[in-house]
C-alpha cells in the first residue's frame, strides 16, 4: 500500500484528473456501495485560474439511439446517471472547496462542496463530509483520481 500524505500545495492539484472509483458509505446502515457501478467515468480539472470543472457518469450508461424519441423514463435515467458542475475553488492545504456556479442539479448551484484531499502514491484521494446524496440518504463519499495518461 502506498504511503498517504497531505496534498500540501495547490500546485499539486492543477490539471486534469480521471476517476478510478467512487464509493459511498451510507450512514444509516454503514453499507458501502459503488454509486455509479464498478467503473464510473469522470473528469475533474483544477485550473490555475481558480476554476474547477467536474463531469461524472455511471458505468455502462445507455446511449440513446434517437434523442428526439426519448421517453420520460429514459430522460430521467440520463439525468440520474450524471453529475456535472463548474465554478471556482479554494484550497486550504487539506481540502478544496468547490464554489458551484453552474450544475446539472440546481440544488447544488450556489453551494460550497467541501472535498477533503490526500495523496496515496500518484492517486488523489478525495472524501466528502457526511451529507445527503441526491437520493436523500446521508453518506460520505470517497473518490479516487489519477492523472490521465
Amino acid at each position: 500500500m502506498s504511503e498517504s500524505r497531505p496534498v500540501g500545495s495547490v500546485e499539486e492539484l492543477y490539471g486534469s484528473w480521471s476517476l478510478i472509483s467512487w464509493t459511498r458509505r451510507l450512514l444509516d446502515t454503514g453499507e458501502t456501495v459503488e454509486a455509479f457501478g464498478r467503473a464510473p467515468r469522470a473528469l475533474l480539472h483544477y485550473g490555475r485560474d481558480g476554476r474547477v470543472f467536474w463531469v461524472m457518469t455511471k458505468a455502462n450508461r445507455a446511449k440513446p439511439s434517437d434523442l428526439t424519441k426519448l421517453g420520460d423514463s429514459e430522460r430521467a435515467e440520463l439525468y440520474n446517471t450524471l453529475v456535472a458542475y463548474a465554478g471556482t475553488f479554494t484550497f486550504d492545504g487539506n481540502a478544496a472547496t468547490h464554489h458551484v456556479e453552474i450544475s446539472w442539479n440546481e440544488a447544488w448551484t450556489g453551494t460550497a462542496q467541501v472535498r477533503n484531499l490526500r495523496f496515496e502514491g500518484n492517486r488523489l484521494i478525495m472524501t466528502t463530509n457526511p451529507q445527503p446524496g441526491v437520493d436523500g440518504r446521508r453518506s460520505s463519499s470517497v473518490f479516487v483520481w489519477e492523472r490521465p495518461s
